[in-house]
Parts: structure tokens; sequence; C-alpha cells
């Protein structure tokens, strides 16, 4: 009886944060507005600036030249945010854990940039960055609006408009430029 009284305290305990780990996995906190847990923040974040570095290196080699000035940029921003953000969990600013590896589902995408031709790299590339910046966004926003950590939440401010700009970047990827025409 005592165990199962014990069993029973340890399930509705982990109920609020297996809650928000969910929410934020599923989308549905992005999708009503909710800032995410800081442990899960600090995840997305990590394994974010992990894909974009790796997927970034693939594109110096494989991309076309607009991609691989964007991938320059990107691997030299996104290594400085992840130096940011393990100055923040290393400094105890944070209390979290950073992932060391990709999770399954960008692991999957990277190892399908490094085995596409040349014009399929180029296609997957460049949805990737808008999708992954596009999230980004939406998690910075959110975290930078409701956040529970104040030194995460000021860093994810400052980090925004960075974030933007890689944004608008990607959605001219794979755009020719008009010959001839002013825009």
């Amino acid at each position: 009886m005592k165990r199962t009284i014990i069993a029973a305290a340890c399930v509705l305990l982990a109920g609020p944060a297996l809650s928000q780990s969910l929410g934020e996995k599923t989308g549905v906190n992005s999708a009503l507005g909710v800032a995410p847990a800081t442990a899960d923040f600090v995840k997305e974040v990590a394994i974010s600036d992990m894909f974009e570095i790796e997927s970034s290196k693939l594109a110096e080699q494989k991309g076309n030249a607009q991609e691989k000035t964007f991938a320059q940029q990107m691997v030299t921003d996104h290594t400085k945010t992840s130096s940011e953000l393990k100055g923040l969990v290393s400094g105890g600013k944070v209390q979290a854990t950073l992932p060391t590896a990709l999770d399954s589902s960008h692991q999957s995408k990277l190892d399908k940039l490094k085995s596409a031709n040349d014009k399929d790299f180029s296609s997957d590339y460049n949805s990737y960055q808008v999708s992954a910046h596009e999230d980004a966004v939406s998690l910075f926003e959110r975290y930078s609006k409701g956040g529970d950590n104040s030194a995460l939440k000021d860093w994810a401010g400052k980090t925004l408009p960075a974030l933007k700009h890689h944004l608008d970047m990607a959605k001219e990827l794979g755009k020719a430029p008009s010959v001839g025409q002013s825009k």
C-alpha cells in the first residue's frame, strides 16, 4: 500500500514536468504561444545550434555560392549562440542539462543532407533552414516574453533579432536574382 501511494505521488509530481515537455515536443505550446520550460528551451536551442552548425558545414562543401555564403554566417552565428548558452549553464545562471548529440529528427535530416546530390541538397538545405529558423524565432519569442529564468529570458530577447534576420536570409535561398530589374 505504501509503495502504491509513493508511486502515485511520483506520477502526480512528474505530471506538470512531463506535460510541459510534451507540449513543447508536440508543438502545442507553440500553437498556444506558451513559453517553454527552461529545460525544454535549453535543449531545443542546443540541438538547433548543433544542427545549424553541422548542416551548414555540409553546405560550405556541397552548396552553391549563395548557400556557401549563408552557411558561413550560420556557422559563425550559431557557434556564438551555442557558446553563450553553454556559458549561461556552466556559469550557474541557468539550471539545465545541455544535450551532447542531435535528436533523431535532426540527425535524420543531417543524414539526408550528407547523402543528397547537388540539386536535392540545395532543395533540402534551403527548406530545412527556413523551417528551423521559423521554429527558432517562435521559441525565442515565446521564451523572451514568458520564460521563467531572467538571465535566459534576456539572452533570448537579445538573440531574437539575429534569428529573424537569419529567417529572412533563409527565405531568399534558392531565389534567382532578377536580371535587369530593380526591386
